[in-house]
C-alpha cells in the first residue's frame, strides 16, 4: 500500500511537470526542495506512460462492453450491477498488468537519495564510494565570529591605585576562525584565526587616565563630575588551541563514517598573542568630550589562554592574560579576566 502511494504521488508529479512544462522536483526534505535526478525522472515518466497506455486500452474495451450492456436495455438495479462488476474486472486486470511491468520502486528512491546527497547519478559502487569521500571530507574552513566579554584586572599582590577605582569594563572582538579537522571521523580539530580585539577600562569616583611627569600613566582626580571616563586598547590577536567534539558519527553508506564538526557540544582550550594597535584615552567632562592616541605605558603585546565551550554557534568563554596590562611596573601585576560569549558564522 506504502508503495502504491508513493508511486501514485510521483506520477501526479510527472503529470503535473509534464503538462506545465515545469521543472519536476520532489520534496526529500522539510527544509527545502530538492531536485530530482534525471535518471529517476527518466524512469519514473516512462512507468506513467506505460501505465497510461495501459489504461487507455483496457479503458476502450470496458466502453465497449458497456455500450453492449445498454443495448440490452436492464432495468436501473440490474444495470448498474453489472456495470459494477464490469469495472471491478477491469480494475483488477489494470492492476494485475501494471503490476506485470515490475517497476522498482526501492531502486528508483535509492537512486534519488544518491543524487540528493551527490548532486550526479552515479552508475557503480566505485563512482558512489569516490563521490561519498570527496563530499564528506574533514572540516577545513574559516568562518567568521563575534564576541563579547565583561572584563576585569586581577591582581595578585596589594590593590593598587586602578583597582581601587576601576569601573566597568569590556571585550569587544570579532574575527576568523580557523577550524582544521583532523580526519573526516575525529573529533579533534586544530583552530587559529585572525581576530581584532577593543579592550575598555572605565574608572570610577571621577577619576581618569593622564601622562604623568615623566610620561607614564597616571589616575587623577577631576576637579568636577565626568560624564565619561575610559582608556580604549585595540590588538590584533593571534590564537592557537585544539578543540573536542562531542558529536555521534554518522554513516554515509559505503561503510564511510564521517562527523558532522559544526554542530553539537564542543570544548575548546587555546592560547593567544597579540599586538597593540592603538590606545584611545576618552574624557568627557562638562567642557565636552576629548580623546588622546597617546602612549598610556599599555602594554603593546598580550598573551593569554582560553576555555571555551560551544553548542552549535553559541559559546561562553573565559580568558586569562599572562601579560600585565600595563608596561614597566605601572599598576603593577594587573591582568585581564575575561567572561563572555561568542556567536560563530558558520
Amino acid at each position: 500500500m506504502i508503495k502504491k502511494l508513493i508511486v501514485t504521488g510521483l506520477l501526479c508529479f510527472v503529470s503535473a511537470s509534464f503538462h506545465a512544462q515545469k521543472t519536476f522536483n520532489i520534496n526529500l526534505s522539510s527544509k527545502k526542495d530538492t531536485e530530482v535526478s534525471p535518471i529517476v525522472k527518466e524512469k519514473v515518466e516512462e512507468y506513467a506512460a506505460k501505465i497510461n497506455a495501459i489504461i487507455q486500452e483496457e479503458k476502450k474495451l470496458m466502453e465497449e462492453e458497456l455500450k453492449v450492456l445498454q443495448a440490452r436495455n436492464l432495468d436501473k438495479v440490474e444495470f448498474d450491477r453489472e456495470k459494477a462488476q464490469i469495472a471491478d474486472r477491469y480494475s483488477e486486470k489494470m492492476d494485475k498488468r501494471i503490476e506485470e511491468l515490475g517497476f522498482d520502486l526501492d531502486d528508483v528512491i535509492q537512486k534519488q537519495v544518491r543524487y540528493s546527497l551527490l548532486n550526479t547519478d552515479v552508475t557503480s559502487n566505485e563512482e558512489l564510494k569516490e563521490k561519498l569521500l570527496k563530499k564528506f571530507r574533514p572540516t577545513r574552513s574559516f568562518t567568521g565570529y563575534f564576541s563579547y566579554g565583561i572584563m576585569t584586572l586581577t591582581n595578585s599582590s596589594q590593590d593598587n591605585e586602578l583597582d581601587k577605582n576601576i569601573g566597568y569594563a569590556n571585550n569587544l572582538e570579532f574575527g576568523l576562525k580557523l577550524n582544521y579537522q583532523l580526519s573526516r571521523t575525529s573529533p579533534w580539530a586544530v583552530t587559529s584565526g585572525l581576530g581584532f580585539s577593543w579592550r575598555t577600562v572605565r574608572t570610577d569616583n571621577n577619576m581618569y587616565f593622564a601622562k604623568s611627569a615623566g610620561q607614564g600613566v597616571a589616575l587623577v582626580q577631576a576637579n568636577e563630575n565626568l560624564d565619561k571616563s575610559k582608556l580604549r586598547t585595540g590588538y590584533i590577536i593571534v590564537p592557537l588551541g585544539v578543540q573536542y567534539n562531542f558529536s555521534k558519527l554518522k554513516n554515509a553508506g559505503m561503510d564511510i563514517q564521517y562527523r558532522t564538526y559544526y554542530t553539537g557540544f564542543k570544548i575548546g582550550a587555546n592560547i593567544y598573542g597579540g599586538v597593540k594597535m592603538s590606545t584611545n584615552n576618552i574624557v568627557k567632562d562638562g567642557d565636552g568630550e576629548r580623546r588622546d592616541h597617546g602612549n598610556y605605558q599599555v602594554n603593546p603585546f598580550v598573551y593569554g589562554a582560553q576555555l571555551t565551550l560551544s553548542y552549535n554557534s553559541f559559546s561562553i568563554f573565559v580568558k586569562k592574560d599572562f601579560s600585565n596590562f600595563f608596561k614597566d611596573g605601572y599598576f603593577k601585576n594587573d591582568k585581564a579576566l575575561i567572561f563572555g560569549l561568542a556567536i560563530g558564522l558558520d
